[in-house]
């Protein structure tokens, strides 16, 4: 750190300050003569501290300003990634382990002098520190790459040691990256490249749902390497309990060293519920290993689809894009019409969504009078065409006070006190930066029976009133959403992700939670799906209703789950808003049923139900390493592929690399000299020193 003194004023005024200190030491001390018979040259000392006192204040006056320039020395960065799949543990404990681990700390220590060292853990997903479980279920270069990037992109990033077998099952090519590393990528070489007599069941293609008394079919890979001339049988089986039940048995011929083949099967769907398939090929004399050949396959068996119809005032592109949401769920066939189109029936359908409806056009009195009778569930979406005094009778959720002549631009917020279904964290981030929608000007409130998914925001102002809300009125699921224009958060989601998901989640589960079969127990379970992979965390909702059928939540909820083999594990929910909410964290593989159940004015009530746990098998199916790959990724970037015994020479190359040097950041500070505190005890301390010496020697 250096320091500079600069003035607001000219420097030469100094010589003036320094000239009225001595006129002023002058005036005063030149002609006493009280001090000279105590001593002869008192008086000049007195005069040389008046001098420095006066001479300091009047150059204080100057404004003086002190520069601090602070320079700071940034080591460079350099990343240590190691892939802990399961592939790259089966091949590193075939090999030495422990060995690997000591030259990977060797290689931290001889880098740590001289360099900022971050370790990083990539698999399921990027994370920091290096444990060397190897348990992750799935590889995913390119999300590492990215990840880099964003962590140490805007840094002086040094390095990249990046150590892999370089599979990768998951994202795309990490060569391909569009991350924009400016630093050499050293890739380690995990594995064996040479095949391995192998026979393994490479991929199943399948629906994952299916509708009870259909028949599906699978599609199922089978390759072989270095098995020519082996003869094997291909079986599908259920599996139902404790029992496996073969289904169909296909004989293969393996013809070649470098084979492949696909097997299509049709099963039936025969019972509801979550079906388990297993698909295997026995193995063969000599095969390296039989972890790969079988796979397990889930699907959703469902027992009806349900019919949506999209009536509207009016064509709108809103229509378009709320099909193209519902379409994605294969439970569901979509319908469109208009108000005003002749023989529409809506006694025909499980949901239907009114846009823009009532209008001053159509007052739909009689469809609404359908819709109550049968309790069919229903959506609004109110727009410009709506007629909001006829919408404020045809619903109970929002009170209406609105002529629909003025508009205001919208977004959406995410109630954080809704518990009904949940939504992604993902959504309360990006939701209220989507483009806003249209929505009518005037007063809008929530009534009791609501429950409010999505609040208005107007500008950067959070209001109370309700954008999405949902609840039931006249005996049946309703929702209402006070706006139009819905096709432009489908469309800014896409441009901000590339994809739909948030727009899909938002509004399919909405139709999801609105559009489910009339259930008048008073305590109820709902799950997020019922087939969880295994690195998935299981949650769960519940919903209790007193007499009325309003939403409480005073008792506690407790649960049980059970595995097949009949142990059960226990758990609470928590509350949350008026419902509950529960996450049962990661459970292994394997089919569960559960009960929750609680007490409620006197009353014992439960809710049974089951799900199902899918292994991830990726890693399994790829047993020979990519190395391809990994020279790719380092000729792009600059860097090397090694091997794991040349560990210790990367530090070596990392300092011979003129691009990977220390940059130095220089700060400048300015700030007034008279701010400093030392400078009022200098002043303090000459004053002081004159006064004690006219004291001491007989003046006042």
């Amino acid at each position: 750190m250096s320091m500079q003194l600069t003035f607001q004023y000219p420097a030469w005024f100094l010589i003036l300050c320094a000239l009225l200190g001595f006129g002023y030491a002058a005036l005063l001390y030149w002609r006493d003569t009280t001090f000279r018979e105590q001593s002869p040259n008192l008086h000049r000392w007195l005069a040389v501290l008046r001098w420095l006192t006066i001479t300091l204040l009047s150059a204080l006056l100057l404004a003086p300003l002190l520069k601090n320039l602070i320079t700071e020395t940034k080591k460079p960065v350099v990343v240590l990634a190691q892939d802990q799949s399961e592939s790259v543990g089966a091949e590193l404990r075939d090999q030495n382990l422990e060995q690997y681990k000591q030259n990977w700390q060797a290689l931290r220590s001889a880098l740590g002098d001289d360099y900022e060292v971050h370790e990083l853990a990539f698999g399921d997903e990027v994370r920091e520190g290096v444990d060397f479980n190897f348990t992750d279920k799935v590889s995913n270069l390119s999300q590492l790459m990215q990840d880099v990037y964003d962590r140490y992109g805007a840094q002086n990033l040094g390095a990249v040691i990046l150590s892999s077998d370089g599979i990768y099952n998951e994202g795309s090519n990490p060569a391909y990256s569009s991350a924009p590393i400016n630093a050499p990528v050293y890739t380690v070489a995990l594995g064996d490249t040479t095949p391995k007599k192998d026979l393994l069941v490479k991929r199943v293609f399948h629906n994952k749902i299916a509708y009870l008394g259909d028949k599906f079919s699978v599609q199922i890979d089978v390759a072989a390497t270095n098995c020519a001339g082996a003869q094997t049988v291909l079986n599908v089986s259920k599996i139902d309990g404790d029992q496996t039940r073969t289904l169909q048995s296909i004989p293969v011929s393996v013809g070649s060293n470098d084979f492949f083949t696909t097997k299509e099967v049709v099963i039936e769907a025969d019972q509801p519920g979550v079906a388990q398939y297993l698909i295997s090929v026995a193995k063969v004399p000599g095969e390296a290993s039989g972890a790969n050949n079988a796979r397990e396959i889930f699907i959703d068996v469902l027992d009806a689809r349900q019919k949506i119809l999209l009536l509207a005032n009016a064509p709108h592109p809103d229509l378009s894009a709320l099909r193209q949401m519902l379409e994605l769920n294969q439970n569901y066939t979509v319908a469109i019409a208009n108000a005003g189109d002749p023989g529409v029936d809506v006694s025909k359908f499980d949901f239907v969504v009114l846009h823009n409806l009532p209008s001053a056009a159509n007052d739909i009195n009689g469809i609404l009078r359908t819709l109550n009778e049968r309790r069919i569930p229903r959506l609004f979406i109110a727009g410009l065409q709506t007629n909001y005094g006829a919408l404020a009778q045809a619903q109970g959720l929002a009170a209406v006070q609105s002529d629909g002549k003025q508009t205001d631009d919208v977004q959406g917020k995410v109630s954080p006190q809704f518990a009904a279904f949940s939504l992604s964290p993902q959504i309360s981030e990006q939701l209220p930066r989507f483009n806003p929608v249209v929505s009518a000007f005037g007063n809008f409130s929530a009534t009791p029976q609501a429950q409010v998914v999505l609040w208005k925001r107007i500008g950067k102002v959070d209001t109370d009133q309700p954008l999405l809300a949902i609840g039931e009125t006249n005996g049946a699921r309703t929702g209402i959403f006070l706006g139009e224009n819905l096709w432009k958060w489908r469309l800014f989601d896409f441009l901000q992700n590339q994809n739909h998901e948030i727009f899909d989640e938002v509004f399919g589960k909405t139709v999801q939670y609105l559009s489910v079969k009339e259930d008048k127990r008073k305590f109820r379970v709902t799950l997020d799906q019922n087939i969880f992979n295994e690195n998935e965390a299981v949650g769960f909702g519940a919903e209790l209703y007193n007499d009325n059928y309003e939403l409480t939540n005073d008792p506690d909820v407790s649960m049980v789950v059970r595995n097949r083999d009949g142990k059960e594990f226990a758990y609470t929910f928590n509350r949350l808003g008026k419902g509950y909410t529960l996450n049962a964290g990661i459970l292994p593989v394997g089919n569960y049923t559960f009960r929750a159940s609680t007490s409620f004015n006197g009353q014992s009530l439960s809710f049974d139900g089951k799900f199902s746990v899918r292994p991830i098998q990726l890693e399994l199916f790829e047993s020979t390493a990519n190395h391809a790959v990994l020279r790719q990724l380092s000729q792009k970037f600059g860097g090397e592929t090694l091997f794991p015994a040349d560990l210790a020479s990367i530090a070596e190359k990392i300092k011979n690399k003129e691009t990977v040097k220390p940059v130095v950041y220089s700060t400048s500070k300015t700030s007034p000299l008279i701010n400093l505190k030392w400078i009022f005890a200098l002043l303090a301390g000459l004053l002081a020193a004159e006064w004690f010496l006219r004291r001491y020697f007989g003046a006042y």
